[in-house]
């Protein structure tokens, strides 16, 4: 449960204080941490003592220690030495390895239980029982934030968000699958959803720079009971879908700024094929040459604005209107026309999600 570079990070930082070489072994007599040079030597020695019945031991010149984890013995601890003082040593680092067990246990816990909190696996009273066992508010304002990275398994990353917010207690760090790191993070109640968009810039900031990592991040929004953070994680997992979709050039996406977007992704993709037959008779929005996508797409920029598209454009108003008037003539929409905009809008984003959805089928 701890890791091997925690266990000999523990045991030189207590040897540079104490001057006594010590080891971590476990109950296979196999070294996990060590600052002796002949620790191998006493595999048999420690299996031996596995088999006792005591506690503490003195032998060959070392003092042997056992730590127990909820009655299960865990580790074996060799202190180099005979006198009291190295008993006394090797008993200190026997409790503080003890400590860490007890920590890393209740990590390992409130980890798993953010877990199945975020995934609904959790009845309404375990919610509640098992945050108060873990010493968890249930009614502090949290939001979750969805990080996904291109590679699986980006622990560069994972690092890199915990050094972030470790220092926060309240905030928690897990992972669901392989790509996506989550955060759920505590609310100030002077804090914004600006506020949070500028937490999404340092993390893709940071993540960019230190863990030379490209990321998503998306989040949902603002909870104020603990019951409530799996719906703030199913907004953040909305948003990340639905930015891809809609927001490619996004790296940064809030359920709250779907708009449209967010209505389209919850459409079946039998009533968008009725829908793009009913309005283009069996043609495609997007199967339009270039240089009308380009006008098309740009219009809508500018807000129907025909001067300044056309500026942009670099064409006269005349070519403009001309181009439109094809257009209108080819579908019967006329983009000038707010209502027939609006289709042809959303006829385009309908297009994109039935194309981003047949690209899942493969």
């Amino acid at each position: 449960m701890i890791s091997n570079q925690i266990l000999q990070d523990t045991i030189e930082g207590i040897k540079s204080i104490t001057r006594v070489d010590l080891c971590v072994m476990d109950t296979e007599g196999k070294i996990l941490a060590s600052t002796l040079r002949d620790a191998d030597e006493y595999e048999k020695a420690v299996l031996a003592f596995v088999d006792s019945p005591a506690e503490s031991q003195v032998l060959q010149g070392y003092q042997f220690f056992k730590v127990f984890d909820d009655n299960q013995l865990e580790y074996v601890i060799l202190a180099k030495g005979e006198n009291d003082d190295v008993y006394m040593i090797g008993k200190m680092v026997a409790f503080q390895v003890q400590n860490l067990l007890v920590a890393y246990k209740e990590r390992f816990d409130k980890d798993n239980f953010i877990k199945n909190l975020l995934l609904d696996n959790l009845l309404l009273v375990d919610i509640y029982n098992r945050a108060k066992k873990l010493h968890i508010d249930t009614d502090v304002r949290r939001i979750v934030f969805i990080i996904e990275t291109k590679t699986e398994k980006d622990n560069n990353a994972l690092e890199t968000v915990r050094n972030i917010f470790s220092a926060k207690s309240k905030d928690f760090i897990t992972a669901v699958d392989e790509k996506n790191i989550i955060l759920v993070k505590e609310v100030k109640a002077n804090e914004t959803y600006d506020d949070l968009n500028k937490t999404a810039k340092v993390i893709v900031d940071m993540l960019n720079t230190e863990a030379m990592s490209t990321v998503h991040v998306a989040y949902g929004t603002i909870v104020n009971e603990i019951k409530e953070v799996s719906r703030s994680y199913k907004e953040a997992k909305m948003a990340l879908d639905v930015g891809k979709i809609f927001y490619s050039n996004r790296n940064i996406i809030a359920y709250s700024n779907l708009g449209i977007g967010r209505l389209i992704y919850q459409l079946p993709i039998p009533l968008c094929k009725m829908f793009i037959k009913e309005i283009f008779e069996g043609k495609s929005p997007d199967e339009f040459d270039e240089e009308t996508l380009t006008t098309i797409n740009k219009f809508f920029e500018n807000s129907l604005n025909v001067s300044e598209t056309s500026r942009q454009l670099y064409i006269h108003r005349n070519t403009l209107v001309y181009r439109l008037d094809k257009l209108q003539k080819s579908t019967g929409l006329d983009l000038r026309v707010f209502e027939d905009a609006i289709t042809f809008k959303i006829a385009l984003m309908v297009v994109k999600y039935m194309k981003y959805m047949e690209s899942l089928d493969y």
